[in-house]
């Protein structure tokens, strides 16, 4: 006699003993405050990253120094400490907000990130928002040392001390330097490395602004609509402190070309590139 073993009916429902499956719309995402305080931390969290960060506020030092050692006794005012304090910060912070970009790939970290973060717009917008933070807290800290340094100076060379940066000056001058910030942000979105990154922030900083600067001197033609397409200097203005709404024009125009719009750019490349 043959026997037929009978199978329960599957009813659909798991057994009893299996573990529930877990879909992954059951699964919190990672908040983004986490994110941001995340990618603040790998800012600071190599050698490198310290130091050109701890070089802005020792360069900061150093040219407050400079001013009150070599300055002229009727040059010192809070302005002259600030444009000796604002070329250096000008210089290292972009190269901090492209750093911040870059390492993903030229440390090999990205695969890590965007695994954990699967959706990369949320890491890419963390570090946009780190590095405008760092940004605006370097100038702070910067503008606080160039008031010490007025007051010292003012102090030492025995005249009155002279306060002649108005708050809202002093905001577009923030304002400037987060833009300048954000254009090195742009190229390492843009180029995801390192060097192409710096070489090119050196190249749109100097080299381009020179050949603008010859050509406005010899084109008149040009030299009227510098500032609709040249983007750093239509941000010269935000350095006078007090901005027509003519400039604002131009800074939004120009900005949109070589801001903006490259960066969309940029974040759509990392957003379908494969990494690696």
């Amino acid at each position: 006699m043959t026997t037929i073993a009978s199978t329960p009916a599957d009813t659909g429902t798991p057994p009893a003993s299996s573990p529930a499956r877990v879909r992954a719309t059951d699964v919190a995402p990672i908040p983004f405050a986490r994110i941001v305080s995340v990618e603040l931390r790998k800012m600071f969290d190599t050698r490198s990253g310290f130091w050109l960060m701890g070089s802005i506020g020792i360069l900061s030092l150093l040219a407050t120094a400079a001013v009150i050692a070599f300055g002229a006794k009727d040059d010192l005012s809070y302005g002259a400490f600030a444009a000796a304090i604002g070329f250096p910060t000008a210089v290292l912070l972009p190269i901090v907000a492209l750093l911040s970009v870059t390492s993903e790939w030229s440390q090999r970290t990205g695969l890590t990130t965007f695994t954990l973060v699967a959706h990369r717009g949320r890491v890419i917008t963390a570090k946009a928002v780190c590095a405008i933070g760092v940004g605006v807290v370097s100038m702070v800290v910067a503008a606080g040392i160039g008031a010490l340094g007025n007051l010292v100076g003012s102090t030492i060379a025995g005249v009155d001390t002279v306060w002649d940066v108005t708050v809202a000056h002093l905001a577009l001058f923030i304002l400037a330097h987060v833009l300048g910030m954000m254009i090195g942000f742009m190229l390492g979105v843009l180029l995801r490395s390192s060097a192409a990154a710096i070489v090119g922030y050196f190249v749109y900083s100097f080299v381009l602004t020179g050949l603008t600067e010859l050509l406005a001197f010899h084109q008149q033609w040009f030299a009227e609509i510098r500032g609709w397409v040249d983007f750093n200097y239509a941000q010269g203005a935000l350095f006078e402190g007090s901005v027509t709404a003519g400039q604002w024009a131009e800074l939004g125009v120009s900005g949109l070309f070589w801001l903006v719009i490259p960066l969309a750019v940029g974040v759509g490349l990392v957003l379908r590139s494969e990494v690696k």
